[in-house]
């Protein structure tokens, strides 16, 4: 993911995709089901239109003020996209479909969600904050390794601060993970052929966003 993310656009950076993105969902969900469609399931444990729209609104001005950098995502990093080839030693990405530049800290918690599954989603998978300072640890490292040898320079080595902020930011982002999809799962489950409960994926994901809401709300980088 390293790797992915030291990834330099040519020329002036781009804007992230995650809000273009939430909203078209949004508009979707707003002109496609809310308004056209009768489905008395889809107002059991989903949130009302209103709710939904205050809920973009906050989480976009909430997260830009983080301060996460914009990088090359992959921004659908699941286990089933991540290949890993054990008799060479190597991992290798897959599916590039949602592949965009968008925020570090959206990417990493995205991959962290997806711990929980898919068909049998347990929140319980996601990982503790001694695994995720493990994982964020080792990535700050290659991350910084990287764009410093671009720069001509080298080492590694991640301060506290750094860890302690990549952290914090990573588990802010996880809400808007859990927005997305489940938006993209409420249009899914209208319009995809495939075998899958999306509208139960749907309540899933809203339901876990605001679950984990207060707690993440929280957390603070120390001074």
């Amino acid at each position: 993911m390293a790797k992915m993310h030291a990834i330099h656009a040519n020329g002036s950076l781009p804007k992230p995709s995650l809000w273009h993105k939430l909203h078209k969902f949004l508009s979707i969900v707003k002109t496609e089901l809310f308004t056209k469609v009768s489905n008395p399931s889809l107002h059991q444990d989903v949130p009302s239109l209103e709710v939904l729209e205050q809920e973009v609104a906050w989480v976009q001005e909430y997260l830009s003020q983080l301060g996460s950098p914009v990088v090359l995502c992959h921004n659908d990093l699941l286990c089933k996209n991540i290949i890993y080839n054990e008799a060479e030693g190597h991992v290798r990405f897959i599916d590039y479909e949602y592949t965009s530049y968008n925020y570090q800290a959206f990417d990493i918690g995205n991959h962290f969600n997806e711990f929980a599954g898919v068909k049998e989603v347990d929140y319980r998978l996601y990982p503790s904050k001694e695994t995720q300072l493990q994982w964020l640890r080792h990535y700050l490292h290659a991350y910084k390794q990287l764009n410093q040898e671009d720069q001509g320079g080298g080492g590694g080595a991640v301060s506290d601060k750094e860890l302690e902020t990549l952290y914090v930011q990573v588990n802010k982002f996880s809400l808007a993970s859990h927005l997305l999809w489940a938006f993209w799962a409420l249009i899914q489950d209208k319009y995809s052929t495939i075998d899958f409960n999306f509208l139960r994926y749907a309540k899933l994901r809203f339901r876990q966003y605001f679950k984990a809401k207060p707690a993440v709300t929280t957390l603070h980088v120390s001074k």
